[in-house]
């Protein structure tokens, strides 16, 4: 059995107008189907990916925001968005969607992925994985 690591997928960008967003995603799901210890960050304009309401219909793309409901399926229930970054860009938690996941070890009760943190966290969150990966 391999050893598990501690991959962490760092999101910029935002959601639309680059591949970056969508290839994380799919790059996360292939990692977590691998049994890896998988989180996600989202700074800079990489918050928008998480916001609600996201409607695409007039740029002629597919919303793929949806998707991040999923990842709890996947064992991914860690989704890091920095608290300044959504601050700088006028949004606050109340604007990013709901994501929650299934906690087996509380029999199964419903909590959110997302949990908004400090820069000064994010740093240290970033300093404890293995592997990162920037989109």
């Amino acid at each position: 059995m391999s050893e598990v690591k501690k991959f962490l997928y760092v999101n910029r960008k935002a959601p639309y107008g680059t591949i970056y967003a969508l290839e994380s995603l799919e790059v996360v799901l292939i990692g977590a189907a691998f049994d890896q210890d998988v989180s996600l960050a989202f700074l800079d304009d990489g918050v928008f990916q998480l916001t609600k309401d996201q409607d695409t219909a007039g740029i002629g793309v597919k919303n793929f925001s949806p998707t991040f409901r999923a990842l709890g399926d996947y064992d991914v229930t860690r989704l890091y968005v920095e608290k300044e970054s959504l601050e700088e860009r006028g949004l606050s938690e109340d604007d990013l969607q709901e994501i929650m996941y299934e906690d087996e070890d509380d029999d199964w009760a419903e909590k959110p992925s997302i949990r908004v943190i400090s820069r000064a966290e994010m740093t240290d969150i970033m300093a404890d994985q293995d592997v990162i990966l920037s989109f």
